[in-house]
């Protein structure tokens, strides 16, 4: 039986008491010291016992103190009065655990002794009720944030996803509440608006967790960024195409209404140079490079600019370093063809096993919306349809949120030879590991991923699965 040396005076104090008599424990008994004697209900007089006196009298306190108590938690309404039975405390037990409630900003050097601060309890508690503020557990685990609880908005990127699509590393969905009951996960489950998520993981991986359930449609490129970036390397892009490619970007611009960053490496045409030197404005960045580091100057260039879309050439995009440093970019990317992109109607995304597409289908929704483009998605029927049907019904979901008509195509032959006899279309697929590495024997894949090089005449959007 472990004895707990409880020292009140004050309202704080009495309510503490009155939750501690209402919180059962057979493993302990309290020993109550209040300076003004209070009435409590449903007290057992086996497990508390009350004393009424002034704890700064040593000669009192030392009485009690012969007993072998475990802690003390004092809750007290005058500092020095703390000071003082502190001071009577360590007179008698050196080593004696105490936890102290402190309203004031209290100095006590001793290892022995906790600080609850009653302020940064109260501030923590009324930031719990601001919106778009995550939640998080104070008295559970650390108490650092690795308890987590977040409301799903309407809007949300998680809305209408299956538990299943959703790559928790390093974090966790625990449980979900919906409508005021608890509803146990798995895989299979799906999210909906106003779904109150409790999540378990690392502090730091949960904030980026947080800021991606929070992320709200409409808003691309966020939340990857707010700039738009033209990658150009003159070792590989053909210089006679510069003229339609600049008029690509420029056309993604106005549509984004966003920043433009041209990044230039490699230069040596210097009659291009100066063409594009002259598309410079507020609102149009150009930005020379003639370092060799390429890969170490995207990335740099990402966070300098806070790029969100990184727009390439297909002749660079084959570059197998450069698309792996793509892909580590963990920014979408889109691959532009010669056809002129203000021509595209729909974006094309062909269906797979893989539950990836759900993890990048918000992306594509907003990157569509913003362009104007209808959506269709591909679906073989001679191909197993278990998990096809789940991300069907997914983009049905997200198609009401967007107010957006999608169309389903099923077919009986191969995806990419048809889609190799349309005009113009955006085709949309997750920068998935298969994409980035170099895979020489890919030609006799049946994998669409792994195909993606055969609709290299049409635009491409890439969107990275990772959150």
């Amino acid at each position: 039986m472990k004895k707990i040396l409880i020292i009140s005076d004050g309202a704080v104090g009495t309510r503490f008491i009155e939750r501690v008599i209402n919180t059962y424990s057979k493993d302990n008994i309290y020993y109550v010291i209040q300076m003004r004697a209070k009435h409590f209900e449903n007290v057992d007089p086996s497990k508390f016992k009350f004393f009424e006196f002034d704890p700064t009298s040593l000669s009192k306190l030392s009485n009690l103190l012969k007993m072998e108590f475990v802690q003390v938690i004092m809750a007290m309404e005058i500092p020095s009065d703390i000071i003082n039975t502190l001071k009577n405390i360590r007179t008698i037990k050196q080593q004696l655990s105490v936890v102290v409630l402190d309203q004031w900003g209290l100095e006590i050097d001793d290892s022995y002794v906790s600080i609850v601060n009653a302020n940064d309890l109260l501030a923590s508690h009324l930031l719990d009720f601001l919106p778009n503020v995550p939640v998080i557990a104070q008295n559970v685990g650390l108490g650092e944030g690795e308890v987590m609880e977040v409301l799903v908005p309407f809007g949300s990127s998680f809305v209408y996803r299956h538990l299943g699509a959703i790559e928790q590393k390093n974090w966790q969905i625990a449980a979900i509440y919906r409508d005021r009951k608890l509803v146990f996960p798995n895989t299979k489950r799906m999210i909906h608006p106003n779904d109150i998520l409790l999540l378990v993981g690392d502090p730091l991986v949960l904030k980026s967790v947080y800021r991606a359930i929070k992320r709200e449609l409409g808003q691309f490129p966020a939340p990857f960024g707010s700039a738009l970036y033209l990658y150009l390397d003159m070792l590989y892009d053909d210089n006679k195409y510069l003229d339609d490619l600049l008029q690509q970007a420029l056309y993604v611009k106005e549509q984004f209404q966003k920043e433009l960053i041209i990044k230039i490496t490699n230069p040596g045409n210097l009659d291009q140079i100066a063409k594009i030197k002259a598309l410079r404005r507020d609102d149009v960045t150009i930005d020379i490079s003639y370092l060799q580091e390429e890969k170490a100057a995207l990335f740099s260039d990402i966070k300098k600019y806070h790029v969100g879309l990184l727009l390439v050439t297909q002749a660079l995009f084959k570059d197998a370093a450069t698309r792996r440093a793509l892909y580590e970019s963990n920014i979408p990317v889109l691959k532009l063809s010669h056809k002129y992109l203000g021509d595209v109607k729909s974006s094309v995304i062909i269906l797979t096993e893989s539950k990836e597409l759900e993890k990048v289908s918000t992306t594509i929704f907003d990157f569509s919306s913003q362009l104007g483009l209808n959506i269709e998605l591909i679906n073989n029927i001679n191909e197993p349809q278990v998990e096809r049907q789940e991300v069907i019904e997914h983009f049905k979901n997200l198609s009401s949120i967007f107010s957006k008509s999608i169309k389903v195509l099923d077919v009986e032959s191969n995806q990419i030879r048809l889609l190799e006899k349309r005009e113009n279309f955006l085709h949309c697929m997750p920068f998935s590991e298969k994409i980035a590495s170099r895979n020489l024997l890919s030609f006799l894949s049946t994998d669409s991923e792994k195909l993606y090089y055969r609709l290299d005449a049409y635009h491409q959007l890439f969107v990275p699965v990772r959150i």
